[in-house]
């Protein structure tokens, strides 16, 4: 029995990234990405992300580095959630929101080697950098969108863009670096936007593999939803739905801005199953007067303001999002009430399920 044991054959260090390898494999011709008229299957997103993966490794990308995006939800900020991981770095995902200062910051705090970045933000960057230079300036790499060409900046200046890189350098055979140890890095983010300075926290491969899988138990996600990508991804990696869409081969479907007729234009044509976001979010689409009464799900955070007509879903579900912890859930019972008064909340708010 002693030789019953773990070994190369029976046992692998836990990690998201192989759910994209299995959709790719099992349904690579189900729609993975869509983003306006742009449409790619499973084994086109897991040939992108290998080339982005290689793409990195020949720019001397090293494991442990970091690579930074300042990005929404377009399709390549979805691909560098396995794309970047895959190279060996670590994914570090920048709030756009954030001022040039705090950007500046985090960039020098986290040691950034390369930064992708959406062409809408690239002045914000561009002001970021001069403001606190790290020691080494990052390669600036802007991200191609054929669809934001007339409001985007000139992008001939810079050696390479996203396109170009996964066209001239990407390998889509590319054997991608598998973690050694379920516990290497794979994630840094940051609890920025607060009252006081940023703090980091690195998850490592087997923390999102774990919260990815609970995330999907604790939602009931079926195969195959049709995600709409309300909430930004660079808000704690979106919840973790960028690896849980892949695990249960569904459809991304991404919005690059977040309002009322953009939502349910796109819950109408693409017939959206599931979509995440903030309660201001979900208020914004109750009071809305394009409000469209067939059911979908919604998860959101932390409680919501006053309150508003119900909005359009049958099933909600309220949670809270935290940089710096993994949990996926955290139970209220009859009876604690008194008990949790005069207290704080922990990391987050109490989360519970709604059904209308």
């Amino acid at each position: 029995m002693d030789e019953l044991g773990a070994n190369a054959t029976n046992s692998a260090p836990l990690t998201p990234l192989g759910f994209l390898e299995r959709a790719a494999l099992v349904h690579g011709d189900r729609a993975s990405v869509v983003y306006r008229d742009t449409v790619y299957t499973w084994s086109q997103t897991l040939r992108r992300c290998l080339r982005l993966a290689s793409a990195l490794v020949s720019l001397g990308i090293s494991p442990g580095d970091v690579v930074s995006v300042l990005a929404p939800n377009i399709p390549a900020m979805y691909e560098m959630h396995f794309g970047v991981p895959m190279s060996g770095a670590v994914l570090n995902t920048i709030n756009t929101r954030l001022d040039p200062r705090t950007i500046s910051v985090l960039l020098r705090h986290s040691s950034s080697k390369l930064v992708f970045v959406d062409p809408l933000s690239l002045p914000l960057l561009l002001s970021a950098l001069p403001s606190s230079p790290p020691p080494t300036p990052p390669l600036v790499v802007p991200i191609d969108d054929p669809y934001e060409h007339e409001q985007a900046p000139p992008l001939h200046s810079f050696p390479t863009t996203y396109e170009k890189l996964l066209e001239e350098k990407g390998d889509p055979e590319f054997q991608w670096v598998r973690p050694r140890s379920e516990w290497d890095p794979m994630v840094l983010n940051y609890t920025s936007g607060t009252t006081s300075a940023p703090k980091g926290v690195v998850h490592c491969h087997r923390g999102l593999f774990l919260v990815t899988v609970d995330s999907l138990v604790d939602w009931s996600v079926p195969p195959h939803p049709v995600f709409l990508w309300t909430l930004p991804m660079f808000h704690t990696n979106g919840w973790s739905f960028p690896w849980g869409v892949a695990a249960v081969a569904g459809t991304n479907v991404c919005l690059r801005r977040v309002d009322a007729p953009a939502v349910f234009s796109a819950l109408r044509r693409h017939r959206c199953t599931h979509m995440c976001g903030a309660p201001v979010v979900l208020n914004m689409l109750a009071n809305s007067p394009h409000s469209d009464p067939d059911p979908d799900s919604a998860p959101s955070t932390s409680s919501p303001p006053a309150r508003p007509r119900r909005p359009p879903c049958s099933t909600a579900r309220r949670s809270s999002g935290s940089a710096s912890a993994t949990g996926t859930a955290s139970r209220r019972r009859r009876g604690w009430r008194c008990r949790a008064r005069g207290r704080g909340s922990g990391t987050g708010s109490p989360r519970w399920s709604a059904r209308g």
